[in-house]
């Protein structure tokens, strides 16, 4: 009696841990799907650059704007210069009547503010279009209007600080200062290596010395500048994998997107159903007007109607096999609809005619036959006189008499 005990309670174990076992298995199967371990869908991709959550490198943006900025100083940095300091000239210079009288200083200190305003509005213009132009150059063209809508959540302290103190927060972090370290760096080695030419400029005559210590200064800072593309170079590939980590999506959320898309299956099958029953109710109804039911003689049965002022050619206006067959011959029967055995021709009216649709030209002799008999045997009926003979055997084409 004990071991028959021991037996049940080994037995009862090994039960329960096959039950718990299969109950982690299931539940580590749904973790897995609530993971988000899937690339987002072309949708997803959609709706979110529609909110104007996109890729983006402020380090590119900056990069292309100080770049702009050196191309513009070396190609229009003279003209300004001179313009500068003919306007600095013409500031200095102060005539007997604007020593005399104080209200005409103000006007000639608007005037000189206007000049300088002129000779760097087209620098300040051309950087005002590549600054708009420049975050297109990794998400392409973007107004978003939801990004402009307020959202108090932003404002959220304990948001600001999750993300602070995030793997992103460190991450800007660490790039803030590589950028530190790699623009001084080279700001510093490029100034030690013009430092001798800076000096001699000190010893030369001051026009010549402010042009040349401007030419120096801007390649300076060209140099320095293009120090930033290393920084370019890592800060987009990264900016493009965060962006697409952030909007990963689950299986569970791929699935539901997929219904939402396509429908529900269970929805669909059953839309399906009521599909083909209101075409089936519709289909018999319109049985009694048939002119002749062909069959095969139990599997398929097709039903033809013509009318020679309205129709170019006969219609198949009923169809089945097996049950829906059977009950199209009843419908036939009790309709005095004559009910002809003739395989081929059935078989290839059911396989290669659509409902409501005129049958193919390939078929126009072998309904021909069937429809001349049908008509002398109404005739018959109707009128009496001479039995018709026989139907002849209906023949069709090989390509016809296989299924679709």
């Amino acid at each position: 009696m004990g071991k028959i005990l021991a037996c049940s309670c080994d037995r009862l174990r090994v039960t329960s841990w096959i039950i718990l076992s299969h109950q982690q298995e299931s539940d580590m199967a749904e973790d897995s799907d609530l993971e988000k371990t899937e690339p987002a869908s072309p949708k997803r991709l959609e709706k979110a650059r529609e909110e104007g959550q996109v890729a983006r490198s402020q380090e590119l943006t900056t990069f292309t704007v100080l770049m702009a900025a050196a191309g513009s100083l070396w190609f229009i940095g003279s003209t300004i210069m001179h313009k500068l300091v003919a306007m600095l000239r013409n500031g200095l210079q102060l005539e007997r009547e604007l020593a005399h009288d104080q209200a005409l200083l103000l006007p000639r200190l608007l005037q000189v503010t206007l000049e300088g305003l002129l000779a760097i509005a087209p620098l300040f213009a051309w950087l005002a279009l590549v600054a708009l132009v420049a975050p297109m150059l990794l998400s392409g063209w973007l107004f978003s209007a939801k990004a402009l809508v307020p959202d108090i959540k932003r404002l959220n302290p304990t948001k600001w600080l999750q993300r602070t103190f995030s793997v992103g927060g460190v991450i800007e972090l660490f790039k803030a200062i590589a950028k530190a370290l790699v623009i001084g760096g080279v700001a510093a080695m490029v100034m030690w290596q013009f430092k001798e030419q800076a000096f001699n400029q000190i010893s030369m005559p001051l026009n010549l010395g402010l042009a040349a210590m401007g030419e120096l200064m801007v390649l300076i800072f060209t140099l320095v500048v293009a120090a930033m593309l290393l920084i370019v170079l890592i800060d987009v590939p990264y900016q493009l994998w965060n962006h697409a980590r952030q909007l990963k999506m689950s299986k569970e959320e791929l699935r539901k997107e997929s219904k939402e898309d396509e429908g529900d299956p269970q929805v669909k099958a059953r839309i399906r159903g009521l599909q083909r029953e209101a075409a089936r109710r519709r289909m018999m109804a319109e049985l009694p007007k048939a002119d002749v039911v062909v069959t095969n003689p139990t599997h398929y049965a097709v039903a033809l109607k013509y009318q020679d002022r309205s129709m170019q050619a006969p219609k198949v206006v009923a169809k089945g096999v097996h049950l829906l067959a059977a009950r199209i011959r009843e419908v036939a029967a009790e309709h005095h609809i004559p009910v002809l055995e003739v395989p081929p021709l059935a078989r290839a009216l059911y396989h290669h005619v659509e409902l409501e649709v005129e049958i193919p030209e390939k078929l126009y002799t072998a309904v021909a036959h069937v429809l001349a008999y049908v008509f002398q045997l109404r005739r018959y009926q109707n009128y009496g006189g001479v039995n018709p003979p026989k139907l002849p055997e209906i023949m069709v084409p090989d390509e016809l008499d296989q299924p679709a």
